[in-house]
């Protein structure tokens, strides 16, 4: 996936500065903004500094509200959290929320090459798109062909079994597309202008988390990352992406669902939540089945599109995997494990990069916000 957008993010980027040794993901959230910062050392990614600041507070709110500002609100905050996090470079990639973007895959007839997709894609993805495309940003990434296995035969007793074998699909080319609007690439460019940052990359945040959650393996992986507003899905097989959805349901509704059950004021619900999740007993009994409603919400919807996605390809997930602030949640580990029939993990961002010893287990607790900013700066760095 490492090429995906190339085409997109090149349109977009700002003129380069001067190549710096530092590198900086800045993934801009709903309810706040996450900064890393990696030095290649050795041929590793080593961390440098990393912060994360509440949005909230910019917009007269309580921090861990979900907010809508301006450019020029978030360029300020940019700044403010590249300040306190006492980031050096401006050698910088940053996160275009995944609602902001269409994702999705074509499937074409036939074995399609460049050129053919350069015509076809554009005309195609009007199908899938509400807008005019001409108000859109196209790119797309053809699929490798991959190998898919012929159905075992059925035989009768005395038949003398057909070995099964792997051929390649040659009948159609799938392409990942995904369409970003012009007002949001616009919005993103001039953030990065008023921040007084050169050079910013701009990715899709799905791609980014991907980059930094997943490794090597080529099983098929479910990685969910829960956030402050949504809940975005992804599936991977092979290290690509083949579904992607995303839920209207994140954390933030837990404390406001609080708020409101307990009337209290947002930033207290926020304070219960954190304290005590999924394990509220006693007079917080109402605080962990508060909770419990939005993740069953989650959870079922999330395994509505593992189970097509299993009728579709007749392949299954192996693991799935959660990243976000939301799987922070105490009890929500545990939760997951007895709500999905397969292995359960938490994300590691902080895995892929090099850290004093002494950091390991701070990075380990509070690493799964920074999977995106993370696959950010990776990707810088690469």
């Amino acid at each position: 996936m490492a090429n995906f957008l190339k085409n997109l993010l090149n349109k977009i980027s700002l003129p380069s500065p001067r190549r710096s040794e530092s590198v900086v993901g800045v993934d801009i959230g709903a309810s706040s903004i996450k900064v890393v910062q990696l030095k290649k050392e050795k041929g590793k990614a080593a961390l440098e500094t990393y912060g994360e600041l509440s949005l909230g507070p910019y917009a007269s709110g309580p921090a861990g509200s979900p907010t809508n500002l301006s450019s020029e609100v978030l360029a300020n905050a940019l700044k403010d959290v590249f300040r306190e996090s006492q980031i050096t470079s401006s050698d910088v990639a940053v996160s275009i929320p995944a609602a902001s973007s269409l994702i999705f895959i074509l499937e074409l007839p036939g074995s399609q090459s460049e050129k053919d997709l350069r015509e076809i894609v554009p005309i195609e993805a009007r199908r899938y798109i509400p807008v005019p495309i001409s108000e859109v940003s196209l790119d797309w990434w053809s699929f490798p062909k991959r190998e898919e296995e012929y159905a075992e035969p059925e035989v009768s007793q005395g038949e003398a079994l057909t070995e099964s074998r792997p051929r390649l699909d040659q009948n159609k080319t799938e392409v990942l597309v995904a369409a970003i609007h012009n007002d949001i690439l616009n919005k993103y460019r001039e953030i990065s202008e008023k921040a007084g940052l050169g050079g910013s990359l701009l990715e899709i945040e799905i791609f980014s988390n991907i980059r930094s959650a997943l490794g090597h393996d080529l099983s098929t992986i479910m990685l969910i990352d829960f956030g402050a507003s949504s809940t975005k899905l992804s599936i991977v097989e092979n290290g690509i992406m083949r579904k992607f959805h995303i839920i209207a349901r994140g954390s933030a509704l837990i404390s406001g669902n609080l708020s409101k059950a307990l009337d209290i004021p947002f930033a207290r619900a926020e304070s219960l939540k954190k304290e005590f999740g999924l394990l509220g007993i006693g007079t917080n009994k109402n605080v962990a089945d508060v909770s419990a409603l939005v993740i069953e919400y989650i959870f079922s919807e999330a395994n509505e599109v593992l189970l097509n996605y299993e009728r579709k390809t007749g392949k299954t997930a192996n693991k799935i995997i959660f990243s976000g602030g939301g799987s922070l949640l105490k009890g929500f580990l545990d939760k997951a494990r007895d709500n999905f029939k397969t292995e359960v993990l938490l994300s590691d961002p902080f895995g892929k990069t090099e850290a004093p010893e002494f950091l390991q287990k701070v990075l380990q607790s509070v690493g799964l916000p920074f999977g995106v900013a993370v696959g950010l700066a990776l990707k810088k760095i690469q």
